[in-house]
């Protein structure tokens, strides 16, 4: 999509660091910034207008070249990116706003426009990683994968940086008498069997993006624990939202839950 990069902003510490992402990714892709504030009451619209001045100069200051515009609209947080996410080629939010509690990971609504935004979501928490980290992207396997190895391969290719392919095994289980009991497998056939499947999901993208160094890790592991322990000094992690859309994290699996919540650099969800 060829629309804005959209970025949330609030007075928070969090707000200004995915400012500052949002403004780089805006120049890199070369595409416009648009900040988006929702005044968190009626009465304080003058200073919300005024904050969100202050922050569109910040973004004009830091990237000359990217056009900027800011708007102030009206409603609750998390609608309103959301409904801002509908023409954006990416939304990028704060790992936790202004109205947080300074001992969670992670602000309700960054979670929740992560599970409902229709374009990719970036979820930004500083200290940012060295310039030259790589980017890491988690794969499953599937088909459905492909907007999430996009958005990879792409975000590798644009910063001239490796991309680190993450794929994470466990045993299936069958159903017992009332319990769960994992199968009976020879873990070196089960190992060698992900090895061939992440083989040649990558070959065509490997052809795609010759420019783009590719290392890659197939584990017998939870997914989200290996996930987040490849973030750290990291550039961008990268990962799928498919989880089943119920409760008030909507779409959000538990794997990508995990993730926003842990990650230590900036994690982009990818609807698939």
């Amino acid at each position: 999509m060829n629309g804005p990069v959209t970025v949330g902003v609030d007075s928070s510490e969090a707000s200004q660091a995915a400012l500052d992402w949002a403004c780089d990714e805006a120049a890199l892709r070369r595409l416009p910034l648009r900040l988006v504030r929702a005044p968190e009451l009626p009465s304080g619209r003058q200073e919300d207008g005024a904050l969100l001045a202050v922050e569109r100069s910040r973004a004009t200051a830091r990237r000359p070249e990217v056009s900027v515009t800011a708007d102030l609209v009206e409603g609750k947080a998390r609608e309103v990116l959301t409904e801002a996410a509908a023409d954006a080629a990416l939304l990028v939010v704060g790992a936790r706003g202004s109205g947080g509690f300074p001992r969670l990971l992670l602000g309700s609504n960054t979670l929740y426009v992560a599970a409902h935004a229709p374009c990719p979501v970036v979820v930004v928490r500083t200290p940012q990683a060295a310039p030259d980290a790589a980017v890491v992207v988690g794969v499953e396997g599937g088909e459905h994968e492909e907007p999430v190895l996009a958005h990879a391969f792409l975000a590798a290719q644009r910063q001239e940086l490796p991309l680190f392919v993450v794929h994470a095994w466990t045993y299936p289980l069958l159903m017992g008498p009332g319990h769960e009991v994992p199968v009976v497998y020879e873990e070196s056939h089960i190992a060698a069997e992900h090895d061939r499947l992440l083989t040649e999901v990558l070959t065509g993208w490997r052809e795609r993006f010759p420019d783009v160094p590719v290392t890659t890790s197939v584990v017998r592991s939870n997914a989200a624990r290996e996930l987040v322990a490849a973030s750290t000094g990291r550039q961008l992690l990268v990962i799928g939202r498919h989880g089943k859309p119920r409760g008030p994290l909507g779409r959000l699996g538990s794997t990508s839950q995990a993730v926003v919540q842990h990650a230590e650099c900036p994690v982009v969800v990818v609807p698939v």
